[in-house]
């Protein structure tokens, strides 16, 4: 069987537009794993409550991170896959869960290019039902319709290469700056204990996310989907790989929606926060992402970096995204090709 690798990332809109942003939020916040409420519920939360205002707003934000070129997720996931194809022995496509080019296009592609047998990988380091799950299924629910045979890259913030070429790219700015901080995509809470198959362990046991697998049997199962114990496991791998000491380092979630209990402390408080107890040089890094996007461009590059220099501090730094950094890429090129390795063997 002829095996190919399908890189799929989050998406986004044709353009800056109000029109193309309300028909890319409402495909992917009608996502029940993005609102995971009953579909009536769903449907009337999005369509009276969020497209009549936040099209607008979002077309705004994009507005000012658009590149000639296009979206910055768009470009900066094809130069990755660009990059990851030097490095690798398989054929690489890649993809959008919501917007273009869609996973049933792309999936088509393959199945029109020769390949039987496809190995999905999420391009998010960290397990959550609003990316990695989402993305699987309906890469699943497109190879079973062309008949392709699909399976999935886990969740790769374990990664030595990944892990190293963080660290790599924080050091300088750990040089220069009074602390540095992880800022990574929140989650409400309840997702957290959905993904839990334990049923009985994330956010109900003292320490879950740091409880070692040694004096917890739910641990080790639980650990394996939870986006909080993979967040704080990245963060302090990755410090201790840059050398940095415990009070210069810390982590926080970004991009709350909604009145719902998300994960705790949140970026905009925290940067608060540390301007108030004198940090004065911040480098912010954002390590759930692969490449650079909306969320990192506008809301932490430009938002975050108006709140915290408004809060008192003097310098913000954004440490970019590893995007096509080629040394990174020939990590996860191994990666993936060892998985693909694992099942021909199987």
């Amino acid at each position: 069987m002829s095996q190919a690798v399908l890189l799929i990332n989050l998406g986004s809109p044709d353009s800056p537009t109000v029109a193309d942003l309300r028909r890319y939020l409402r495909d992917f916040l009608m996502d029940k794993y993005v609102i995971d409420l009953p579909y009536p519920l769903r449907w009337l939360i999005v369509h009276l409550f969020i497209l009549p205002f936040r099209p607008k707003r979002s077309a705004e934000a994009y507005a000012k991170i658009w590149q000639r070129a296009g979206s910055p997720l768009i470009t900066n996931t094809q130069a990755f896959a660009a990059s990851v194809q030097q490095f690798s022995k398989h054929k690489i496509f890649w993809a959008m869960r919501y917007g273009n080019p869609s996973i049933k296009q792309v999936m088509r592609e393959i199945k029109a290019s020769g390949y039987d047998d496809v190995l999905v990988a999420p391009l998010y380091p960290h397990h959550a039902l609003s990316a990695t799950v989402t993305a699987m299924n309906a890469a699943c629910k497109s190879a079973t319709e062309l008949g392709l045979e699909v399976r999935a890259l886990p969740a790769f913030y374990a990664n030595v290469a990944h892990q190293t070429a963080l660290a790599k790219s924080i050091r300088h700015a750990a040089a220069t700056h009074d602390y540095i901080l992880f800022s990574y995509h929140g989650l409400p809470v309840r997702h957290i204990t959905k993904a839990d198959s334990t049923g009985r362990f994330c956010m109900q046991v003292e320490n879950c996310c740091t409880l070692a697998a040694a004096n917890s049997p739910d641990a080790k199962i639980a650990h394996a989907t939870c986006y909080r114990h993979q967040v704080i496991t990245t963060t302090n791998a990755v410090a201790k790989r840059a050398h940095l000491k415990s009070a210069n380092f810390g982590f926080a979630f970004q991009s709350r929606v909604g009145r719902d209990a998300w994960l705790k402390p949140m970026t905009p408080e925290t940067l608060i926060d540390l301007a108030k107890k004198g940090i004065r040089k911040l480098a912010v890094i954002a390590p759930a992402f692969v490449v650079d996007n909306l969320e990192t461009l506008e809301e932490i590059d430009i938002r975050y970096r108006k709140t915290f220099l408004d809060a008192g501090g003097e310098k913000f730094t954004y440490i970019p995204c590893l995007n096509d950094d080629a040394v990174w890429a020939k990590g996860f090129a191994a990666l993936i090709d060892k998985s693909a390795h694992a099942k021909a063997k199987a």
